[in-house]
């Protein structure tokens, strides 16, 4: 299974379960040019739109709602919920980029444009690990599957740490997730660790710009290069439902002591020629 995926030339690259041999999570990142248009329908899903850069129109059931974003490191977005079995049809107001993905859902919440004021935005750990994590669709806001977070990690800074996993292993819930990467500046990288020790899954990616990289199941950090501020979208969907969505995730044992110590036992420097006498 390749959990590491890049958009083609056009600037499209599609997630489904049947791809990513999981149940729930489907993910797209889109590009269109100023003019063009774009309809579809949610089927049995839930989904929700994402603005990343640019200007789009989604129509839906004769409402307009406009999505409209500078960029992703420069402002929180506007994010459109919809339930499943409605019709949309996007027109780009200008050349644009948005992602958007789905869970499948009864239908028990409506549609509903949520607005940057009602996102909840925390600073997270601490030291070399504190980043910024941004609830664009967290559990305060109303979806039956779907959990959307923007993350911030700034240049030479560690994320998604301690290590944490929601793979239904060690008592934590099964849910599905998906990484979108910007990088600024664009040629930038991080590194993405993928890890379960049951299974022996062990990889370590490479993410660029516009990467996508699924955590198909056990830890999953991030770590920034220096000179590298990394922006990583993630979209997630599972078992849990409704309030269960606030359910935390698990930390890794061997790691976990770092909440309170977020410097992490810092090794002191400079070392020098012991003296002898």
């Amino acid at each position: 299974m390749n959990n590491h995926l890049r958009p083609d030339g056009s600037g499209r690259l599609h997630v489904t379960p049947e791809s990513a041999q999981w149940r729930y999570l489907s993910f797209s990142v889109q590009s269109l040019a100023a003019g063009q248009t774009l309809s579809g329908s949610t089927g049995g899903l839930e989904v929700a739109f994402v603005p990343q850069s640019g200007e789009v129109q989604l129509t839906v059931g004769g409402q307009e709602y406009t999505l409209a974003r500078a960029s992703v490191f420069t402002e929180l977005p506007h994010v459109l919920y919809l339930p499943p079995g409605t019709d949309w049809t996007m027109t780009a107001r200008s050349d644009c980029a948005f992602a958007h993905g789905g869970a499948p859902a009864e239908g028990r919440y409506p549609v509903r444009l949520l607005r940057p004021f009602e996102m909840r935005v925390e600073l997270r750990g601490g030291d070399n690990a504190l980043r910024q994590v941004s609830h664009i669709l967290g559990p305060d806001l109303p979806a039956e599957r779907l959990l959307l977070y923007e993350v911030y990690t700034p240049s030479g800074h560690w994320s998604g740490w301690p290590p944490h996993r929601h793979d239904g292993q060690h008592g934590s819930l099964y849910i599905e997730e998906t990484y979108h990467y910007r990088v600024q500046p664009p040629e930038g990288w991080a590194v993405h660790r993928n890890y379960s020790p049951e299974d022996g899954l062990d990889e370590l990616l490479l993410a660029r710009d516009g990467d996508v990289i699924l955590a198909p199941r056990g830890y999953h950090p991030v770590a920034a290069a220096p000179g590298s501020n990394v922006y990583y979208l993630n979209f997630m969907a599972g078992e849990a439902q409704d309030d269960q969505r606030r359910t935390a995730p698990i930390d890794e044992a061997a790691w976990a002591w770092m909440r309170q110590d977020w410097a992490g036992r810092a090794l002191s420097i400079p070392i020098t020629e012991a003296s002898h006498e």
